[in-house]
């Protein structure tokens, strides 16, 4: 069995077989787990757990079961009955919750066994997963599939690098305004920004509940598909037909795009087109305005009270003072301290502002409006889809720098849109950048409610971008 070419579907379908056992699956991912610790892809790894879960289904499990006996990773901060749920913060690194969140419940219900938890970027607030609260190798950050001096891309940033780096084949991360597409993107994995609400939310440390979801992390979109299947429901999804299917290009969401990327979009779109794929140039003038009404405000806004709540469901007795007190990473640091606590917003004149009639019109005014605008251009342009690079660079160099709020910016410029107006999105790998040989991603955002058919949409452009090739060892 190639390891490295793996995926979640063929690894089920070999177990059902009879093929290969689940023990020897879950070995050889702690192994490869255990050889990586320089990508701080782990908070806990739970090998005696999983060789006892691996070893129990080989004896007696139901072999019919969608997942039966695959090895699989969850973000750290999606609870795992007996297991750590650190959320990447010092204070809750000692937080063993009883019962596994709905979302892993699902996931263990369907015969996953769960290898470990991934680490993250400090309480979900960033993009690079420079963490400097947990590390398992000599420097600190979760690091790059590809390139151990880059970013893992955040916030779901271990899950990203244990799937780019082939120890597992699919997982679960959580985004609120990009992170299971981020590192999907810069880890050449696959990924799937639900429709809010399509997952439940309970067991998951949150920062916003108008914007948060769980989202399944894979090696490729059909692997997405089967794990968006067992949390959701539904029928296996089939490929699509590419020759009924229409995509909008915005040109803003082209911006700022290193030549790599470029290069590798503008291929991406002509072999769509090639494949009989209509692809049409749209215009939304107003998405940045109505954007960056919603973003910040409601993020940081809900970050108070969907803290506060969570941390009383945690029964640790910890407030969220305490729990800001002991942030180690400092971007988040700042964060807390600077916005969230007290309840502030930055103004145009770096002057501080009460959040909360910003936070109003947002959810009263300007997020109604981004999620019509979202609707009219999809409905009024007969669209399943709008295309553009998931970030429009290829991974930067991983340190403190890399969790500036000049590149935070940068890198959900493309998939922040999408999560404030709580629409659905794919990220599929598309090539490895000509000059970087790093991975470029591209992403389809449709209408709200579509998840399945733009995974249909990504089984069948995966069809024709093929998989990346493996990292090369060191």
């Amino acid at each position: 069995m190639d390891f490295d070419q793996l995926t979640l579907t063929q690894a089920a379908a070999d177990l059902r077989a009879g093929k290969v056992t689940s023990t020897a699956l879950t070995s050889e991912a702690l192994a490869r787990a255990k050889a990586n610790t320089d990508l701080n892809a782990f908070v806990t790894l739970d090998e005696a757990g999983a060789l006892k879960a691996s070893a129990a289904f080989d004896a007696s499990g139901d072999r019919s079961k969608p997942l039966g006996g695959v090895p699989i990773v969850i973000k750290d901060n999606i609870e795992v009955a007996g297991l750590p749920c650190s959320a990447g913060t010092p204070a809750l690194k000692d937080y063993v919750p009883k019962t596994d969140a709905p979302v892993a419940a699902r996931l263990r219900a369907a015969g996953a066994i769960i290898i470990g938890k991934t680490s993250m970027h400090e309480l979900a607030f960033g993009i690079s997963g420079y963490n400097t609260a947990f590390k398992t190798g000599a420097e600190f950050g979760v690091r790059n599939a590809y390139d151990r001096a880059l970013i893992a891309g955040g916030s779901s940033s271990g899950t990203g690098a244990a799937l780019g780096a082939r120890i597992v084949a699919g997982g679960l991360g959580t985004d609120t305004g990009g992170s299971v597409r981020v590192p999907a993107a810069l880890n050449g994995c696959a990924s799937l920004r639900p429709t809010v609400g399509r997952y439940p939310q309970e067991g998951i440390a949150p920062i916003s509940h108008t914007r948060d979801t769980a989202g399944p992390m894979a090696a490729t979109i059909a692997d997405v598909a089967l794990l968006d299947r067992v949390i959701a429901g539904g029928d296996d999804v089939v490929p699509a037909d590419l020759k009924q299917v229409r995509i909008g290009i915005v040109e803003m969401m082209l911006a700022n795009l290193d030549a790599d990327t470029e290069t590798a979009f503008q291929a991406a779109v002509a072999a769509m087109k090639a494949q009989g794929v209509t692809v049409v140039e749209i215009e939304m003038p107003q998405l940045a305005g109505l954007n960056g009404q919603v973003g910040f405000p409601v993020a940081l806004y809900e970050a108070y009270d969907d803290m506060v709540a969570y941390l009383a469901h945690t029964g640790t007795g910890l407030t969220i003072e305490a729990l800001a007190k002991e942030i180690a990473s400092p971007d988040v640091k700042g964060t807390y301290d600077g916005l969230v606590i007290p309840r502030k917003l930055p103004a145009p004149d770096n002057t501080l502002l009460d959040a909360r009639p910003i936070y109003d019109a947002a959810i009263r005014t300007a997020r109604p409006a981004l999620q019509a605008l979202y609707s009219d251009t999809f409905s009024g342009n007969k669209l399943d889809a709008i295309a553009f690079p998931t970030t429009p660079r290829v991974a930067i160099a991983s340190n403190p720098d890399s969790s500036s709020l000049e590149n935070f910016g940068l890198f959900i410029q493309n998939t922040d849109p999408g999560s404030n107006a709580g629409i659905p999105g794919i990220q599929l790998p598309i090539a490895l950048g000509a000059t970087s040989k790093l991975p470029v991603g591209l992403e389809l955002d449709g209408p709200a409610g579509s998840d399945r058919r733009l995974l249909a949409i990504g089984m069948a452009l995966e069809k024709i971008f093929g998989r990346l090739p493996a990292p090369r060892r060191s």
